[in-house]
């Protein structure tokens, strides 16, 4: 272990995490543990690195599948593995470690980044600060919500990104539908109460959307029947859903999720209030439950840092993943992009490609190191390989009801195969199965599907 602690003349201690010396294996630090992050983490050869993971999270979020936790069609541990299982030497190694800490600033100059701690509060003060030294540092801190500075978004609304968030939405709406059955309740109060509204109609609040459709008519109708006349799903989009997928698929996602109970509304959202929200037109929508999702943009720390930036405002990155202007930076995941002067366009913020991009890292920093690049300033005469080349594998996205859309178009305007209805549903379950982390999470979301069928939902409240 080479922690050394410092004493400062204000009384904090300074702890950090020394420069790798000749006869160590080099370091190589990770922030974050996204679909980036974590692939990465998964894939180094921990033989030839020692591996520092930093994030204010200790577990990956297989997001495909949250929408689903928040009615309880899924237990929140099945959509979350830790990061010390994704990469045992974590845990192992004397020499590599996870720290539960946000980083506050990089000094690429240095090779170091500094650190504070995190508690259940935030961030914490004093004693909590450190410093970290690498030979090879990864950004993969992934993104931010996008509210678009829209007054009231980040005060009142509820993200699905994380497990909190999902855990809140779900304590949130089965609250409701206890308060509203409450004797003395004004019937205006019950639809506002009940009145569950999404904002975006990209994949996931489309899924969110079916999936609490899905909800109110298996569960809730029979559950909670003296009040099941006043739910409704209101799902807003300023252009058109599923604006990715073949025009055939969006029109079938419309019907099916209309039918099913769920209004789209077209419009932007003006300003965000505690009980209601106000639209572009003037007109204005109650809510009980307000859960946004417009797409992601540049963290508060992303845009902090002084390296150049992509178009969009994420951090630039040649075709090798590197940022070029610090020697032994890499930057993937949804804070990356690639610069104006490679000539490529700025990849989507999706899952497949942040994966596609920590494999592509993973494999070639253990090249890398095979190669005597590993150390700290000792790649500029190691070729690093091929560059980085994403293609697009299709879309999917689930509207309820046993029913789901598969798109396997490399983009929107060219051909390929699109259907669908239960075969695509079949083919969405089977897919985000084989990719859930571990087969223990496999197991549990196996054993959820299979319980929820049978039995219905879970309406707890913790």
């Amino acid at each position: 272990m080479h922690l050394r602690k410092t004493r400062r003349k204000t009384g904090e201690w300074a702890s950090a995490l020394v420069a790798t010396k000749k006869g160590q294996k080099p370091r190589v630090v990770v922030l974050g543990t996204g679909w980036a992050a974590c692939r990465l983490l998964k894939d180094l050869n921990t033989d030839v690195y020692d591996v520092v993971c930093i994030s204010p999270r200790n577990h990956m979020v297989f997001t495909p599948l949250l929408a689903s936790t928040c009615v309880g069609t899924l237990e929140f541990r099945s959509v979350s593995e830790p990061v010390r299982s994704i990469q045992p030497a974590l845990s192992r190694s004397p020499d590599s470690y996870y720290f539960h800490a946000y980083c506050t600033s990089i000094d690429p100059m240095n090779h170091a980044v500094y650190c504070e701690a995190l508690d259940d509060e935030g961030v914490t003060e004093g004693n909590w600060k450190f410093k970290v030294c690498y030979d090879k540092l990864v950004i993969a801190s992934g993104a931010e919500p996008s509210t678009f500075g829209i007054k009231g978004v980040n005060e009142y609304a509820t993200f699905l990104r994380e497990v909190p968030h999902a855990r809140d939405i779900r304590r949130r709406l089965l609250l409701n539908l206890m308060l509203s059955d409450i004797p003395g309740v004004p019937i205006e109060e019950k639809e506002r109460l009940l009145h569950c509204v999404v904002v975006g109609g990209g994949p996931t609040g489309v899924e969110f959307s079916g999936e609490l459709s899905d909800f109110i008519r298996r569960d809730v109708h029979e559950k909670y029947s003296h009040v099941k006349e006043y739910v409704h799903v209101t799902l807003i989009e300023a252009n058109e859903i599923l604006s990715s997928f073949d025009v055939r698929l969006r029109q079938y996602a419309v019907n099916h999720l209309s039918k099913s109970g769920v209004k789209l509304l077209r419009g932007v959202v003006k300003e965000v209030f505690a009980d209601r929200l106000i639209l572009n037109d003037g007109s204005t929508v109650p809510y009980g439950v307000l859960v946004w999702s417009t797409g992601v943009g540049p963290s508060n720390f992303v845009k902090k840092l002084e390296f150049e930036k992509s178009p969009g405002g994420r951090i630039g990155v040649d075709e090798y993943m590197r940022v070029p202007q610090f020697e032994d930076v890499y930057a993937i995941g949804d804070c990356a992009g690639y610069l104006k002067s490679t000539g490529k366009p700025i990849l989507p913020a999706l899952a497949q490609v942040a994966e596609r991009q920590g494999k592509y890292l993973g494999a070639a920093l253990n090249s890398l190191a095979l190669a005597g690049g590993g150390r700290a300033g000792a790649a500029k005469t190691t070729k690093l390989g091929e560059p980085f080349v994403y293609r697009h594998l299709g879309s999917m996205a689930s509207v309820g009801r046993y029913k789901a859309l598969v798109d396997l178009r490399e983009n929107k305007d060219a051909k390929g195969l699109s259907w669908a209805g239960i075969l695509s549903w079949l083919v969405w379950r089977s897919a985000y199965l084989t990719r859930v982390v571990s087969w223990r999470n496999r197991f549990y979301v196996a054993v959820n599907w299979a319980t929820t069928f049978v039995f219905g939902r879970d309406i707890s409240r913790f």
